[in-house]
């Protein structure tokens, strides 16, 4: 029979192991927490006018061809009862907002020909890598010393593309700019915006004309002007904002009822050494106000759609509808956004602490009469991207006078310091874009409860104490070790009593498997009574593993840490210290492998490409392989020759898998998984030291007095099963 200490050493890290392997699965597959509504279901809800529109959408016409003509605003040409959109004084030369210069402006703004959208947001302060960061730094200090390229700056870009209208000459698939807007419904009719029918009258500033003729022959009889649409996209403050404002005024003598239809936050690029996709959409809304009549509470924590979700919804149906969802009753959409790893691209409410809604740029927390409805789309490539497209809240409009439609957009990181203390970002909750979470997975099971108590914890240790976040790091180590001494202490001592009893044992146990080698049961049966007799409780031995299950959430939180939070974003280790070697790459960057070696080339392998040597995972399988000496009890029992091979499994399991599975983490958790183990090297010396000086030599227990109640029930319990065991081996003999 096997012993079952001897399995529980060799079951047990397997255990730990699988689970570990399991997370990572999970934690790169990811499954949905919160699915939209199938569009096929939800748009029967919505007016006739607009279910034609957003299935217009979906066959193609969202992006009609862009021509490469300046139109004139005589040469357009609509169908009888129909409308167009034409450019009232042509497209012009574009300019653009902000600044370059961190000293001017936290980024630029450039806009496109095209459907009066974004084509580019280049941030001034952020860099694509921390080598790059690292010598705009430098040219700060030292103007003599060259400042990175334009193009290593830090940008918002479309990222997606849709097929071109039907019957376009130009069939290649039209890239679709941030915020571009896709047409608007007056009476029931739609015309096309997107498209060079926009004039530039100042920067930020686009005007169109909507227009209703009847065809004679090949041209336009008299177009009889309907309406007139004015977006205006400028900084709102000093930080990440952008105000956009749209005014349609009615050029009619009759009430028009009119809705804007625009595209939203899609796709963020993916970082470029970023192991898994965690783009996903966002929504921060207001509850009903029977549950918050003052409605001053912004709630996220169950607001988030994967990507991926959204991308098999579009698939299976043809479309989503992200807002509402069917759950979604009563509540009140405030912002919504697309966030990529470190950066966020969102719409809110352009919320003013003690401002009323009635000052220009001004509203409550709420979107509603804004953005009625938010579509996702799917693009089309080898690679397509997710849009978002939002039906604004219709309007009517009196003759002579116009209606507006306001929001905010954030453009910027996924700080804590900007999201939780800047505002209207802090008043409006949009702290929430930020989730610490590998995945789609449950918050709770993936610790990401955790993570955002990590964070707050090494930011403190960083800002107020070492100024280092490789040090944080490290002082986080010797605090998780401290919390856990009192029961790492117990559990080892118990680990190695257990195995220094059990080997004192083995003369007994070895005897007991030479008499019962034909009765398994009667030898399990006798191997209990002697540990009974002894006071040894061979699974004893399997509370030195607690330790390891109690830090593996930290582990895993700490890794959504270091991939995700922007503060850690590159930041190097311990002062830049390896840096000032000739600008050697080790650790300059806690959020990147350590990049010990580079190879200037990329090698595709099968887990993963290969760019260089990471000298951490390497040292950290070295350490794994030095602690197995240290926390493995002595060996209790003789094992056979299939156990002893399973053991030497494990070890090399243990020794090879972990630092394959962290090669590319962050090497601040590489760090820290490194760090604790040499700790818990030293530990168990200490522990090892303090049992040696202990009398643990094994003595028989004395015999179990009737008196003792509780004993002696265990001696007759003992006594009863002995004797139906012998009841049945001799049956069994006869």
């Amino acid at each position: 029979m096997k012993n079952k200490s001897s399995i529980a050493r060799v079951v047990v890290p397997l255990v730990v192991g699988l689970i570990a392997l399991g997370i990572v699965v999970a934690m790169m597959q990811g499954t949905p927490r919160n699915r939209p509504t199938e569009g096929t279901n939800a748009e029967t809800a919505l007016p006739a006018a607009t279910v034609v529109a957003m299935e217009a959408a979906q066959a193609g016409d969202a992006a009609p061809a862009v021509t490469a003509t300046e139109p004139s605003p005589s040469a357009s040409v609509v169908s009888a009862g129909q409308l167009a959109a034409r450019a009232p004084s042509g497209t012009g030369p574009l300019t653009s907002l902000g600044s370059l210069d961190p000293a001017h402006a936290r980024m630029r703004v450039d806009f496109t020909p095209g459907a009066a959208g974004i084509s580019q947001i280049v941030f001034s302060e952020y860099w694509n890598t921390a080598e790059e960061s690292r010598a705009a730094k430098a040219h700060a200090l030292d103007s003599s010393k060259p400042l990175p390229p334009d193009s290593a700056r830090y940008t918002l870009r479309p990222e997606g593309f849709l097929p071109r209208a039907a019957g376009s000459v130009d069939t290649t698939p039209e890239l679709v700019p941030m915020l571009a807007v896709h047409s608007i419904m007056i009476d029931g009719v739609r015309a096309e915006l997107f498209g060079a029918v926009w004039s530039e009258t100042s920067p930020g500033t686009f005007v169109t004309e909507i227009v209703r003729g009847d065809v004679v022959g090949e041209s336009v009889s008299a177009p009889s002007p309907v309406a007139r649409v004015t977006r205006t996209i400028t900084f709102a403050g000093e930080g990440f904002d952008l105000l956009v404002t749209h005014r349609v005024e009615n050029l009619t003598a009759a009430p028009i009822q009119s809705q804007l239809w625009m595209y939203g936050p899609g796709d963020l690029a993916l970082e470029a050494n970023g192991l898994l996709d965690v783009r996903r959409f966002q929504f921060g809304y207001l509850l009903p106000k029977e549950r918050d009549p003052s409605q001053a509470t912004v709630v996220s924590n169950d607001g988030m759609i994967e990507r991926s979700t959204v991308a098999s919804m579009v698939e299976e149906s043809g479309s989503a509808i992200l807002w509402p969802a069917q759950d979604r009753a009563g509540e009140s959409l405030s912002w919504f956004g697309s966030t990529n790893r470190y950066f966020a691209f969102a719409i809110h409410a352009p919320f003013t602490e003690g401002v009323g809604a009635g000052v220009p740029g001004a509203s409550g927390k709420s979107l509603a009469d804004t953005v009625a409805t938010v579509y996702g789309q799917q693009g089309v490539g080898v690679a397509p991207a997710m849009f978002s497209i939002m039906a604004m809240s219709p309007r009517e409009v009196a003759p002579g006078t116009a209606a507006d439609l306001d929001f905010a957009a954030y453009a910027g990181p996924l700080s804590r310091s900007v999201l939780i203390d800047d505002e209207p970002y802090g008043a409006l909750g949009m702290v929430g874009l930020i989730v610490y979470q590998m995945s789609g997975c449950c918050s709770w099971c993936t610790f990401a409860w955790l993570a955002d108590g990590l964070v707050v914890f090494l930011g403190m240790l960083h800002n107020h104490v070492f100024f280092d976040w490789g040090l944080a790091i490290i002082a986080l180590v010797v605090v998780v070790r401290l919390a856990l001494h009192p029961l790492t202490r117990k559990s080892q001592i118990q680990m190695q009593k257990v195995g220094r009893v059990m080997s004192a044992l083995k003369p007994e146990l070895e005897e007991l498997q030479k008499r019962y080698k034909d009765e398994p049961k009667r030898m399990q049966q006798e191997q209990m009574r002697l540990y009974s007799e002894y006071g040894v409780n061979p699974l004893g031995c399997l509370g030195g593993f607690l330790p390891m299950f109690l830090q593996m959430p930290i582990w895993i939180a700490l890794y959504a840490v270091l991939y995700l939070a922007f503060e850690l974003r590159q930041e190097a280790a311990f002062f830049g210290i390896f840096q000032m070697f000739g600008g050697w790459l080790f650790l300059g960057d806690l959020s990147e492998p350590d990049n010990f070696f580079t190879f200037g080339r990329s090698f595709d392998l099968w887990l993963f490409s290969l760019q260089g040597v990471n000298v951490v995972p390497l040292l950290m399988g070295a350490v794994f392989f030095i602690q197995q000496k240290y926390m493995q009890p002595p060996s209790m029992t003789t094992l056979t020759p299939e156990q002893e091979q399973q053991q030497k499994m494990m070890k090399w399991m243990t020794v090879i898998l972990f630092p394959v599975m962290l090669y590319k983490a962050p090497s601040g958790l590489t760090l820290y998984i490194m760090t604790s183990t040499i700790i818990g090297i030293w530990e168990s010396k200490r522990v090892r030291a303090e049992v040696a000086k202990m009398d643990i030599t094994p003595k028989k227990r004395a015999a179990v007095k009737p008196k003792d109640e509780a004993g002696r029930r265990y001696a007759d319990a003992l006594d009863r099963l002995q004797s139906r065991n012998d009841k049945k081996t001799f049956k069994d003999r006869e």
